[in-house]
């Protein structure tokens, strides 16, 4: 049985790197996880009824559900979410309030994605004069929250920004508004709706899961490797130096 000697800093080195790299596979998994059972509730609920917004105020679970609406929108304090990518396009999704008439509440609803090609060119859109009937669904972002930076500039509409939180633009506006965004289904009022649900699906984390553990075992192969070589090569150079004569 050969002695296995790695060395103290090369076990020092496993001990630490170790337990990262299991930990960042098992943390994939679960994501894998996560992500799969979000999109199982979106598929059930993508065919379901939409629901008059006015009983989305008193569901525990409102992420995905569908929902119809009647009233118009407010053109006027229009929002521009920035550095969207469609095919490989830059471009931006538009969100703008939307005043329910039924409920009497309102409601932060995205329009959809618009190219912009040139920046140094206003985005173009337009806003429905009239009352309309839209069917739109609850979009609560996975893992990071969809926030506005509370130190975010309130200058003059539309706004680009990052990223939004409705319940902050009600403050600004002082509306009684919705906490969560909505998606517009295809419609008269929609622009482009591909939306996609989840940036990585479960099988890219499921990949990165796979490489997290296949380095893990490449640390250990490696450790053990040269905790065995390193051991025969001291005694390969130990005999060699006791087996030499030096002739005068």
């Amino acid at each position: 049985m050969r002695p296995f000697r790695p060395g103290l800093v090369p076990t020092l080195v496993v001990l630490a790197l170790l337990p990262v790299l299991v930990g960042l596979g098992f943390w994939q998994l679960g994501r894998a996880d996560q992500k799969r059972a979000l999109l199982e509730v979106y598929a059930e609920r993508e065919v379901e009824t939409p629901v008059p917004a006015g009983q989305l105020l008193e569901q525990p679970d409102p992420a995905y559900r569908r929902v119809h609406l009647r009233g118009h929108f407010d053109g006027e304090h229009s929002l521009l979410l920035d550095s969207r990518m469609r095919d490989g396009q830059a471009g931006v999704e538009l969100l703008q309030p939307f005043l329910d008439e039924p409920s009497g509440r309102w409601w932060l609803v995205n329009r959809g994605w618009l190219p912009w090609p040139d920046r140094r060119v206003p985005v173009s859109f337009d806003t429905p004069q009239q009352a309309l009937d839209l069917s739109a669904w609850i979009y609560i972002a996975p893992g990071a929250s969809f926030l506005l930076r509370a130190d975010a500039p309130s200058g003059d509409f539309p706004r680009l920004l990052n990223s939004a939180e409705p319940a902050h633009l009600w403050e600004q506006l002082a509306r009684d508004g919705y906490a969560h965004e909505l998606r517009l289904e295809p419609g008269p009022a929609a622009y482009r709706v591909d939306w996609p649900l989840v940036a990585l699906g479960p099988e890219k984390h499921l990949g990165y899961a796979v490489q997290w553990f296949a380095l893990a075992t490449a640390l250990i192969a490696l450790y053990l490797y040269f905790g065995w070589h390193r051991h025969n090569k001291k005694e390969k150079d130990h005999g060699s130096r006791h087996g030499t004569t030096r002739h005068v």
